[in-house]
This record gives C-alpha cells, sequence and structure tokens, in this order.
C-alpha cells in the first residue's frame, strides 16, 4: 500500500479527529503502533499540526466511517488515476550544497586510480555529468591546475561499499569483454575487508643464514667466519716490546 504524504501529520488528525484505532492509523501511516499510541498520549510528534487527509484528497469520510464501525477494517489510500506511472525517477546522486565544490576533486582521484570506471559508474558515485568526467579524463576542466585528487569516500560523496562494488563490476565486465588487467589493476580491485585482512607481504628476508655465494665454476663456497673488530685493537703492551730489544 501507498504512503500517505506527511505520514506522521495525517496520523496526528486521523488520532484527534477519529476513532480509528491505533493499529488502523498504523497501518495506513506505515508507523509502529506504539509510536501511534505515542502521538495518543502526547509522548510523540510533539507540536506537529495535523494533517487533513480529507480535505487533501487522500481518503474519503465514508471510507473513515466504514473503518470507525469495524476496527478489522483498513484505510485504502485514494487512488490517483493521473499518478499511474510516475515513479521516482532515475538519475545522478544528489550531491548537498556543500559538497558540492568537492565533486571535481573526488572524480579526478577516480578517473585516476580507477580507469576502469565508465563515465555512466562514476556518475552514478558522485552524482556528476559525463562532460564533467570527460573534461577530467582530458584535463580541460578550467580548474584543472588547482585540482588535487581527494578519495570521494574521504570527502562523504559515496559509500566504501558502493565503491568497492561499481569497480567489481567494472572488473567483472572487461573480464567478460576478454581485456587484460595489468596487477596495479588487480590490486585497486580488492576491497576494503578484504585488504584489511590479508597478510603482509615480507619485503627483505627475515634470515640471512644459510645464504651462501656460487663460485664461476657453480661451487658452492662457504662464508668466512666474520672478523672480530676488537682483534685489530688488541696491540702488545710497551713492556713486551722492551723484553724483545734486550733479547
Amino acid at each position: 500500500m501507498a504512503k500517505p504524504i506527511m505520514a506522521k501529520a495525517t496520523a496526528v488528525w486521523l488520532v484527534d479527529n477519529t476513532t480509528l484505532t491505533f493499529k488502523q492509523v498504523a497501518e495506513f501511516c506505515e508507523l509502529h503502533e506504539l509510536e501511534v499510541q505515542g502521538i495518543a498520549d502526547g509522548d510523540v510528534a510533539t507540536g506537529v499540526k495535523g494533517f487533513d487527509p480529507i480535505s487533501n484528497n487522500q481518503l474519503t469520510r465514508e471510507e473513515i466511517e466504514l473503518a470507525e464501525k469495524d476496527p478489522l477494517q483498513k484505510l485504502k489510500l485514494k487512488f490517483y488515476s493521473a499518478a499511474v506511472g510516475e515513479e521516482k525517477r532515475r538519475g545522478p546522486r544528489y550531491t548537498p550544497l556543500s559538497k558540492r565544490q568537492d565533486r571535481p576533486a573526488s572524480i579526478l582521484w577516480l578517473v585516476k586510480f580507477h580507469p576502469e570506471l565508465t563515465d555512466g559508474q562514476i556518475s552514478k558515485l558522485v552524482g556528476t555529468t559525463k562532460p564533467t568526467i570527460q573534461a577530467m579524463r582530458d584535463r580541460t576542466h578550467w580548474n584543472i591546475s588547482n585540482i588535487q585528487p581527494i578519495d570521494p569516500v574521504a570527502l562523504g560523496l559515496c559509500k566504501q561499499s558502493e565503491l568497492d562494488a561499481m569497480v567489481q563490476k567494472a572488473a567483472t565486465k572487461r573480464a567478460a569483454a576478454g581485456e587484460v588487467m595489468s596487477d596495479d589493476e588487480r590490486r585497486k580491485l580488492v576491497s576494503t575487508e578484504q585488504s584489511l585482512n590479508m597478510e603482509a607481504e615480507p619485503k627483505i628476508p627475515t634470515a640471512i643464514s644459510g645464504l651462501e655465494t656460487f663460485t664461476l665454476g657453480g661451487e658452492v663456497e662457504k662464508e668466512e667466519a666474520p672478523v672480530d673488530a676488537d682483534s685489530f685493537f688488541n696491540l702488545p703492551d710497551a713492556a713486551d716490546d722492551d723484553d724483545e730489544e734486550e733479547k
């Protein structure tokens, strides 16, 4: 069932002006029954002005009277024939005004570090237009010299899970097309959760004992015992030098 507009204000009006049960009001306004009871007790929606669903063409008086007589009767939102097919339109993600100035930096970051993403995918992530993305790719944006790439997740323009899902989708599409990815691109396809659980790769050997060198003839040459540096400073005493001169 469709939800009425201004549902909580509609619930306030129905509680104040009808004898409908809390369950009937809750089901019609898609609220919890305890929340409707809180409205009746004055604990919820304090200061909210009631919204008349009859004058706003959402309910009829006859519908309310039938529901008042039968507690099992459910209220039905009035049907609008003109509203058929007017579902929510799909489009770019809405970005608040306070964050719109950060979008160029996030676009540049995505173009630089995730070139496998298409313009449409970037547009869905940060809510921008394809001409702006193309200007970033071509570096023809009017302010390109002053823009530094910044992770859109750090800017709050999208979630890390959304970015990971979009990158994985792009990787699957490229694999289906038979394109070969470089090692750097494969590392970028690892999600944040997977990267945190991965063990660190050793960059240098943890132990050097047992390392051997090979001569030109192929024979193994054992490493010489390390020289003690203190032996260079154990000079003979002056008394020993005098004894040697007397002899």
